[in-house]
């Protein structure tokens, strides 16, 4: 009996019980979280005793570099896989083409937590947090409702965690006001609380990535891929924004945006 003979068996005898085919179902992504962190370079970042750790513990990219200088376009990079022509740190109403949006479009949940965003929204909270730090402000013009408080992700983690996470510290905290040891003893409090989650538990990955350094040339930055159960590992290979977006999106299922189709994924990172 050829395959297609043998379905049809089956699908009538269980029509016949009443019962109908089970059909394969889609499988979920992992959970993924990125936290941004500001303006420092790789050899500035492990300056913190607890990033220094996590670099020691699992897996680094020891070759990555941000995309420009300043802040807004690696944000826009990191996010729709190209700079949009933006050379500087003002706000723009850009088109729709996002990460957010692919997620959307496709299905997959997810949410941006964004600490010291209050009740005033995403463009006109207070300092310390920054609007050009949440770059799910610019694409369309407003900021979505999956673009929350930071003070929301205790209580998702603790039930219904989103697939995927963004975490843009404020500007004290990302280190862009405030020294490395200041934005290191936040990284302790929150990569404790993803790391204690079931969502990172059962498979999740976090990315820890700095948008840019100091303003070198080089622009050499520290990024960290953090799971359960994967052993140290330190990666030579070039990559850059763009290759975290294309990671990302891989393991979301979606496709890849802008730069982000010919970019190298951190695949040895991930396996």
């Amino acid at each position: 009996m050829n395959h297609r003979a043998a379905l049809a068996v089956v699908a009538i005898l269980a029509a016949a019980c009443g019962q109908t085919p089970a059909t394969p179902t889609k499988q979920q992504p992992p959970h993924v979280f990125l936290i941004v962190m500001e303006n420092h370079s790789s050899s500035q970042a492990m300056r913190g005793q607890f990033t220094a750790s996590l670099t020691a513990k699992y897996r680094v990219a020891d070759n990555y570099r941000a995309i420009t200088h300043p802040s807004v376009p690696n944000y826009l990079a990191l996010t729709s896989g190209k700079t949009w022509g933006v050379r500087d740190d003002s706000y723009y109403s850009l088109p729709a083409e996002d990460l957010g949006t692919q997620l959307t479009n496709a299905g997959v949940s997810w949410r941006a937590y964004m600490e010291g965003m209050d009740s005033r929204g995403c463009l006109d909270s207070p300092p310390p947090y920054d609007p050009g730090h949440n770059p799910f402000a610019y694409y369309g013009g407003r900021c979505p409702p999956n673009v929350v408080p930071l003070t929301q992700l205790s209580t998702d983690l603790a039930g219904k965690t989103p697939q995927f996470t963004w975490i843009s510290p404020d500007m004290c905290h990302d280190t862009h006001d405030c020294s490395v040891s200041v934005g290191d003893s936040w990284l302790r409090t929150q990569v404790g609380e993803i790391t204690a989650s079931k969502a990172w538990k059962d498979g999740g990955i976090l990315f820890i990535t700095w948008d840019e350094d100091d303003g070198s040339t080089n622009n050499r930055v520290l990024t960290l891929v953090i799971a359960p159960r994967k052993s140290h590992l330190t990666s030579s290979k070039q990559y850059n924004h763009y290759s975290l977006l294309a990671t990302i999106e891989d393991l979301m299922g979606v496709g890849r945006l802008g730069a982000a189709a010919q970019a190298t994924p951190m695949t040895d990172l991930i396996n």
